[in-house]
């Protein structure tokens, strides 16, 4: 959760104080099937890899870090292509076929619900 205060200090110069509140959970747990080339293009996945895939998966994890452990496990459990992983903002995004793709997301949330002990939301499926 972002929390945003604006205070006016003794100048009536507008501070912004931010803060992140992370809690130990999976926010979004998603899975495109056969996507357009157009998708594929605008989040930067590598052509000669991803274009001839039929799936995309995504996972945004607090905190942060956690997307690190969730592309070890979607390697590691499914013949899927690492598309990109961010440690700072918990994204994961997976391409594949779509019955590896479904099964490496699923396999993430399963870990990180039973073995890490996060709160975790349903996947979904576009």
């Amino acid at each position: 959760m972002d929390i945003t205060d604006m205070i006016k200090d003794n100048n009536e110069k507008l501070r912004i104080i931010q803060e992140l509140v992370p809690g130990k959970q999976i926010t979004l747990a998603h899975i495109i099937a056969s996507p357009d080339e157009i998708v594929y293009q605008k989040l930067g996945l590598n052509p000669d890899i991803d274009y001839k895939k039929a799936a995309i998966g995504i996972l945004t994890v607090s905190p942060a870090e956690t997307a690190v452990i969730a592309a070890d496990i979607a390697l590691k459990t499914s013949n899927v292509d690492l598309g990109f992983v961010d440690r700072f903002s918990g994204t994961l995004i997976i391409t594949g076929m779509v019955s590896d793709v479904q099964n490496a997301i699923e396999e993430d949330v399963r870990y990180i619900r039973d073995t890490l002990g996060f709160s975790v939301c349903e996947v979904t499926r576009t």
